[in-house]
């Protein structure tokens, strides 16, 4: 059977790179459900799709695979703004949410874990998960970590701006009326703003003891 890994925690905060560090130690394949939304936003900035426009962004959904989650365009300050917005639509959250239940089962085939991470994997998508961790960091920590992220990409952003809407997203995420932001009551509690991967990844290596 597999066991899942569930990731929480705000933007920023190193769930990616947490992911991939376990990912790659368990050799266990990994899905960033951040990414799903993504994908959408940047369809919607791609084909000029409104964004109250639900049947366009359903005909995407049904499309939706891994591969359109590999995009280089999906970290920009306008992906992060639209995929903010949609993430409070009941009806791509429900659609979403499937791929994600699903995502075990259909890359995981005998392996030991499949690693989600995202937002509400631990309270929402994989409540029975038998490892859940919640990571965190200062906002402005957390800002300069995806400052460097999109400059690294040759994109021009300003660090104020970038602050501003990290604490824009998490005060959205942390009281959306459907699936706020939350750690799940037996999580690890993780703060990373001054530990970096390895010590984070220790860390988790000592929950999951194997």
């Amino acid at each position: 059977m597999v066991e899942i890994i569930a990731i929480d925690g705000p933007a920023s905060a190193g769930k990616s790179s947490l992911a991939k560090k376990i990912s790659d130690h368990y050799n266990s394949p990994i899905l960033h459900s951040g990414k799903l939304y993504r994908a959408v936003a940047n369809e919607i900035i791609e084909k000029k799709i409104k964004i109250g426009d639900k049947k366009s962004i359903l005909k995407f959904l049904n499309s939706l695979n891994l591969n359109k989650l590999n995009s280089n365009n999906l970290y920009s300050s306008e992906i992060d703004k639209i995929s903010s917005v949609i993430s409070s639509k009941k009806y791509l959250r429900e659609k979403l949410s499937g791929f994600q239940r699903r995502f075990p089962k259909n890359f995981a085939k005998n392996r030991k874990f499949a690693i989600i991470e995202g937002r509400d994997i631990g309270t929402v998508i994989f409540p029975g998960a038998k490892y859940k961790i919640f990571i965190w960091a200062d906002a402005r920590i957390r800002a300069q970590r995806r400052f460097d992220q999109i400059s690294k990409k040759g994109q021009k952003v300003g660090l104020e701006r970038v602050y501003r809407e990290i604490v824009d997203r998490d005060t959205k995420d942390l009281n959306r009326r459907i699936a706020p932001l939350r750690p799940a009551v037996n999580s690890l509690l993780l703060d990373t703003t001054y530990l970096d991967i390895e010590q984070t990844f220790n860390a988790v290596k000592k929950i999951i003891n194997i």
